[in-house]
């Protein structure tokens, strides 16, 4: 039976904000559209208008912008708890594309139906706009990585902030969590080529630091990993409800 206590949307915004009963039950209507797609073809293309929010219920996607030379940047991953095309349905139209890594299970959310749940809820609007913020931070914390962290430092990094984001949602444990992603994945999001991110992946392995293999990810010494990553998870800013 569906309980809207136990959503990750609710398990991440719970990180922010106690939610009220009333809350709740606002969300709980924002779930009734439920979708499901699968693995592969594009959800939202580049350049798109018109399209819907949506909340990721289940499965994996990612956000990413494509080059004329047929070169794609992964601007980020969407694991379930995260909205999709939430920026770009307020603009009104879609300056990435969005893409099932897996196949997934989707709320369809309209505009209309946010505004006015955040017209008559003030702190529900006030905890999504903390989730927005803080994937904002998170595109962040990813340019440094590309443009300043080693390579090895950027996938240890990476590994790390993942695994912070599933554990909030309950799908992850301080020493590891399955991952669907592929080195292909890996290397679209952190400015590799495949074969770099395996020599990277054996590398922190030989090292004792992470094991990635047969799609999970294991933490063999967690505190030397941060360490080595200089990971910092203020950022991800998971301390316990802020609005109470």
């Amino acid at each position: 039976m569906f309980s809207i206590e136990d959503t990750p949307l609710v398990r991440k915004l719970g990180a922010f904000v106690s939610l009220s009963e009333a809350e709740l039950r606002v969300l709980e209507t924002l779930h009734k559209r439920r979708r499901r797609f699968i693995a592969g073809p594009e959800l939202v293309h580049q350049g798109q208008s018109d399209q819907a929010a949506y909340i990721l219920a289940s499965g994996w996607a990612c956000s990413f912008k494509m080059l004329k030379d047929g070169g794609r940047q992964i601007v980020d991953f969407q694991i379930p708890g995260d909205f999709l095309g939430l920026r770009s349905v307020l603009l009104h139209i879609s300056d990435h594309g969005i893409e099932p890594i897996t196949d997934m299970e989707v709320t369809e959310v309209s505009a209309a139906d946010l505004l006015v749940a955040f017209e008559r809820h003030p702190r529900l609007a006030t905890a999504i706009l903390w989730a927005a913020s803080r994937d904002e931070a998170m595109v962040v914390e990813h340019l440094v990585d590309i443009g300043r962290r080693h390579a090895a430092e950027r996938m240890a990094h990476f590994l790390l902030e993942l695994g912070a984001r599933l554990n909030l949602v309950g799908m992850g444990i301080k020493t590891g969590y399955a991952c669907p992603l592929t080195q292909t994945h890996l290397a679209d999001a952190l400015g590799l080529t495949a074969i770099h991110v395996n020599r990277i992946l054996r590398q922190l392995r030989e090292r004792g630091l992470v094991t990635f293999q047969s799609g999970i990810v294991t933490f063999d010494s967690y505190n030397e990993m941060v360490d080595f990553a200089e990971f910092n998870p203020a950022y991800l800013n998971q301390g316990g409800p802020l609005l109470r």
